[in-house]
């Protein structure tokens, strides 16, 4: 399939979509010093679209703020397309079509028209943000932002003053 041929219009449909998740047993993997756990998800509104959704952790020493979860499209050839991202602040993110970089915070990244078009990444375009700091938190925003039901998450605590803070 060729993905150049996705609008905004029809990526926006495909992330909110009311989503179910369809593998309850899903179980976290440790590989090569990541945890992470991959779930399955289907649209409940009649399409059957499928969906990956992904939560990774770095779980190396001083590298807590290297975690990412994402959500993937599988096309009905078997294909797939991150959709979107939340990202640790763990790097600089650019955005090479804006020419802009984000500096060292958390982000989000989504699938855009005009990345297909220009032959980059499809979530190659990501907007800094401060709605979470942690990978559960991470993994919160994504399932709301997602309409995706049946996934357990957490939001990360807000307004919690760090132990250091005067």
């Amino acid at each position: 399939m060729a993905f150049e041929s996705l609008t905004d219009d029809k990526i926006a449909d495909l992330l909110n979509c009311p989503k179910h998740l369809s593998n309850p047993q899903a179980r976290s993997k440790n590989k090569d010093g990541h945890e992470q756990v991959n779930y399955k998800v289907t649209a409940t509104d009649g399409t059957e679209h499928k969906f990956e959704v992904y939560k990774r952790q770095n779980l190396r020493e001083g590298m807590e703020d290297d975690f990412s979860c994402g959500i993937s499209w599988i096309a009905p050839n078997g294909e797939t397309l991150t959709l979107k991202r939340y990202n640790g602040p763990n790097h600089d993110h650019p955005n090479h079509l804006e020419k802009v970089r984000l500096g060292l915070t958390c982000h989000i990244h989504i699938a855009t028209e005009k990345y297909l078009k220009a032959n980059r990444k499809a979530e190659g375009f990501a907007e800094a943000t401060e709605r979470y700091s942690t990978v559960d938190g991470a993994l919160n925003c994504l399932v709301k932002d997602c309409q995706i039901t049946g996934i357990t998450t957490f939001p990360d605590t807000s307004g919690q003053r760090n132990l250091f803070e005067i």
